[in-house]
């Protein structure tokens, strides 16, 4: 997790003409933000691209920004806006297991969810992108990059009580599609343990 204090310090000292440090705060950001970008369904191209676009216009836009505010989530606010503004939202790309893994970190992981991820993690992976983009950026925003409700608020453009009630309502669908895959893969274990058993007495 990115120190504020320091991200502050390293920003006072690229206005001051060190341009070095700048090269830090990328350095300390670049993966928060292409994982951002990734999980919104911008490609492994474009997510790139959209970062470095994202820190170029940081650094034009540095002297407006508020010593009293976060710069990751400056930064990130920057980033969702690069993505809107690029205007042709692809279809988007399968994001890494373990984005959902942590989403639902508060529920216990059984046998059976643990089989499910390992055996049909290509479909894990895409719950996350079924949800709908005003659920999955508060989501990823949350539980990636682990913004406060105030400061997801303002890069969404939301009320904080609608972050709250976006949060609750994407975990619930989340849970459901899971549930929904736990119980096809029970479905199929069972079907092949009643084919295992009828091969036996023939």
């Amino acid at each position: 997790m990115a120190d504020p204090s320091q991200d502050v310090t390293l920003v006072s000292q690229v206005l001051a003409g060190d341009k070095r440090s700048f090269t830090q705060l990328v350095d300390t950001h670049k993966n928060k933000i292409y994982g951002l970008l990734r999980g919104l369904g911008a490609n492994p191209q474009d997510a790139q691209d959209y970062t470095q676009e994202a820190f170029l216009r940081a650094y034009r836009k540095l002297a407006g920004f508020r010593e009293e505010s976060n710069f990751a989530s400056w930064l990130y606010a920057i980033a969702v806006n690069v993505m809107k503004d690029a205007g042709r939202r692809k279809k988007p790309e399968p994001v890494e297991a373990d984005v959902l893994i942590r989403v639902q970190h508060h529920h216990t992981e059984t046998p059976e969810s643990a089989y499910l991820r390992k055996e049909t993690g290509g479909e894990v992976q895409q719950l996350l992108q079924q949800l709908p983009d005003k659920y999955r950026i508060v989501l990823l925003l949350r539980y990636t990059n682990e913004l406060s409700y105030d400061e997801i608020a303002a890069i969404a453009g939301i009320e904080v009580n609608q972050v709250r009630n976006r949060l609750h309502r994407a975990k619930k669908s989340l849970r459901k599609k899971f549930k929904e895959k736990e119980g096809m893969i029970h479905e199929m274990l069972e079907a092949c343990s009643d084919k295992r058993v009828h091969s036996v007495w023939k």
